[in-house]
């Protein structure tokens, strides 16, 4: 009851990147930075280990940024001529490559760190990729010419690489949906339907994080315009409880999202998240555990997995790990206050 995972990535060491940026510059290349690389995936692995979690990550370890570290692997996209283009309704700018041909991946994408990662931890491993609708609107397209194409087109390539995933030994597969917060309507429609594309044949867990983005300043000064209700959960929902997805994460603490809405969730696991990224202020166990119970009124308990809001990348690591103690630690109360 209560297993214990987080929404994805986690900080990058400064060995590895540059720390506190969502598009972190490498510390090396060549053969040294995939020995970086796969030192911190195993480092990050023995971390969340360490702090009790039930269900762990490779932490995003391997990619600059969790939507282009899966378009690299992809032919047609190209990173030489990128394009400065806002992003998630305009919310903020970002250098984003291009779609210039017809998309297919040259090959695997993430084989080296999901085996790494399957070879080192006896836990349930999970392991996180762009959704569609997110890829969508984070590339500039100039050759599909049609948003929901595009999307579909995307949907087989991230199915290609889920059930070579699958085939490693990765118990749970996500797709990372924060544009589904954003344009809701197509969320519900083109979205989730493209998101069942990338989900076909899975026999392993398969999930969806919806959440209100990084704890990064533009993100932050956009939730101050959402009033004191963040209603966006409610047009989705309905959409993904009829889907064949088994879990959906979502932001809960420090949120202004109605409690409510997870009872929409039925018949789904909800990852509730109760770590807020957004602030360094470390959660207590008590605080950790106090909104487990309140989801508790709408979640079932066997279904209730508490998570992170959203992924940690840009956070300081020694308030990460601290955070990922206080998750574990406030997961044992819950058990001990609702079990």
């Amino acid at each position: 009851m209560f297993s214990t995972t987080i929404a994805g990535s986690l900080p990058k060491p400064g060995w590895l990147a540059e720390t506190h940026k969502l598009w972190p510059r490498w510390m090396s290349e060549g053969e040294a930075l995939k020995e970086a690389k796969r030192d911190a995936t195993l480092l990050w692995i023995k971390m969340q280990e360490d702090a009790g979690l039930d269900i762990v990550t490779d932490g995003e370890q391997s990619r600059q940024h969790f939507v282009h570290g899966f378009l690299e692997q992809v032919d047609g996209i190209d990173f030489a001529h990128k394009v400065e283009m806002g992003i998630r309704a305009d919310r903020y700018k970002a250098l984003v490559p291009q779609v210039v041909g017809p998309l297919r991946l040259k090959g695997r994408v993430h084989a080296e760190e999901a085996r790494l990662a399957r070879a080192h931890t006896k836990k349930k491993l999970k392991f996180t990729m762009p959704g569609p609708m997110t890829i969508v609107d984070t590339v500039a397209d100039r050759h599909y010419g049609d948003r929901v194409k595009l999307a579909f087109a995307f949907a087989e390539l991230l199915n290609e690489e889920a059930l070579a995933l699958q085939a490693d030994g990765v118990d749970i597969i996500q797709f990372d949906e924060p544009a589904f917060n954003v344009y809701m309507k197509d969320a519900a429609g083109w979205g989730v339907e493209a998101l069942e594309r990338a989900a076909r044949g899975l026999t392993c867990r398969k999930a969806v994080h919806i959440c209100y983005g990084y704890g990064i300043e533009a993100n932050n000064e956009w939730k101050k315009t959402l009033g004191e209700e963040w209603r966006q959960y409610e047009q989705v929902f309905p959409a993904l409880a009829a889907s064949s997805i088994d879990q959906v994460s979502l932001e809960c603490y420090h949120s202004h999202v109605p409690p409510d809405l997870m009872a929409l969730l039925k018949g789904k696991d909800v990852m509730v998240g109760v770590i807020d990224v957004a602030s360094e202020v470390v959660e207590t166990p008590e605080e950790v555990a106090e909104t487990i119970g309140r989801a508790l009124q709408f979640v079932a308990r066997e279904r209730l997995f508490p998570c992170t809001n959203c992924g940690m990348a840009p956070m300081d690591r020694e308030i990460a790990v601290r955070k990922l103690e206080a998750l574990a630690q406030g997961a044992a109360l819950a058990r001990q206050k609702y079990g």
